[in-house]
């Protein structure tokens, strides 16, 4: 296929598609998906081999937030019986890490629910962030606190985080239908912050919230012009008791369609498969990994995921490994602009580029869409079964690990 061969090599290149690539691959047929994905392993390949990169959340307090986010378990005015928790305390985060560092994880995640930290707030992190870091000081760490206030990226990287996450999410032109009480404006500006602090940056989207093919290229072309080091590709968990609840919008198909998309325009950068990876890829999981080079391991914030076990296993099965805590994730052009450390912040030329939603369900880089359309038509995303009885099955309360008494899914 003309298109595949022509993304292809500007993914070995590094040069941006057009938009209407990046809308042609998501239009592609389930015939042609194999190619889609064959394509899109190439580039994958050529930047990352076969490593995948493994990351864990801790949920550092659940619930409780004041925004109106309405993919969000956590959200104000939610009816989901999530965990609710306050703020926990440096040493039981540092458990926590450690169950997913031993898992396998070369990165921890640290997520708190609310608009944004106070700065009370960023002197727990950067105790949690101590704690964490002298019982394994090789791991990486990454802060999804919500939007940042001037000065609070400079002191999370003085204590030592590595990374900082806040999703753009959707597109700029459909924000303010999903939440009303911030303005992508203001989630830009947080990315802008982590990064002017030399964190590196993590900032994805959600896909399968009813937005058009248009609003998926917009929003990763925006990723694209911020230039993160990675880019978590959320599928909504449509979670009772919030307004998104009967979204069941994406097949495993399209799922790896959006996955593909991303990677045509974000080569060089770490692609997170997040949020909703077992509840919308299912059995197509394994195919994911020859197009994103990172995953989660075990749960999510709000939500269960696959056994850790289950996790490795796919991974070995499938032909890739782990990648080891010796081993730099990002390619050499990137990872040199600061000097070899978690990514790069200065090469725009080719690359792609939050409170993070890490699950489709309100998290750290994992939340969750799909569909497609011919170029120009704004049609809504696929259409699956409305209510996919198999699918919701799989959406499961977390009930284990951070905030219970129970040994965590790591």
């Amino acid at each position: 296929m003309d298109l595949l061969d022509t993304l292809t090599a500007k993914g070995l290149r590094r040069e941006l598609p057009t938009r209407e690539e990046a809308l042609a691959v998501l239009a592609t047929t389930d015939d042609e998906l194999l190619d889609v994905v064959a394509a899109a392993g190439r580039v994958r390949r050529q930047w990352f081999g076969r490593r995948v990169k493994l990351n864990y959340l801790v949920n550092l307090k659940s619930g409780l937030c004041p925004e109106d986010c309405s993919y969000c378990s956590q959200r104000l005015g939610s009816k989901a019986e999530i965990l609710k928790y306050t703020w926990l305390k440096p040493d039981q985060a540092a458990e926590a890490a450690a169950a997913g560092v031993a898992g396998g994880a070369k990165r921890v995640c640290m997520v708190a629910s609310g608009r944004g930290p106070t700065d009370r707030d960023i002197d727990r992190v950067t105790d949690t962030i101590a704690a964490i870091k002298d019982q394994d000081p090789a791991v990486e760490i990454c802060v999804c606190l919500g939007l940042l206030s001037d000065n609070q990226a400079e002191r999370l990287a003085a204590a030592g985080a590595d990374a900082y996450n806040h999703n753009l999410n959707t597109s700029e032109s459909t924000y303010g239908t999903i939440t009303k009480t911030h303005t992508y404006a203001d989630r830009v500006d947080t990315v802008n912050k982590a990064h002017g602090a030399g964190l590196s940056a993590c900032s994805g989207l959600i896909a399968g919230m009813g937005e058009s093919a248009e609003d998926l290229v917009d929003v990763v072309f925006s990723l694209r012009e911020l230039n993160p080091d990675s880019v978590p590709v959320n599928f909504l968990i449509p979670f009772e008791g919030t307004p998104l609840a009967k979204e069941w919008n994406l097949t495993p198909q399209h799922c790896l369609r959006i996955l593909a998309m991303v990677r045509f325009v974000c080569p060089d950068v770490e692609v997170r498969i997040a949020g909703g990876r077992e509840v919308h890829l299912r059995s197509m999981q394994p195919l994911g990994l020859h197009i994103a080079n990172s995953i989660f391991l075990g749960d999510y914030l709000t939500s269960e995921g696959q056994a850790g076990q289950a996790d490795l296993d796919m991974i070995a099965d499938a032909g890739f490994e782990v990648e080891g805590t010796g081993q730099t994730t990002l390619p050499r052009h990137r990872s040199e602009a600061v000097g070899g450390g978690c990514g790069s912040h200065g090469e725009s030329a080719g690359g792609c580029g939050s409170h993070g939603e890490a699950e489709a369900s309100g998290g750290c880089g994992g939340h969750s869409g799909g569909g497609c359309g011919p170029c120009g038509e704004s049609a809504p995303l696929a259409q699956a079964a409305p209510a996919d009885e198999a699918a919701a099955d799989l959406v499961r309360v977390r009930r284990r690990g951070a905030g219970t008494t129970l040994a965590p899914n790591a």
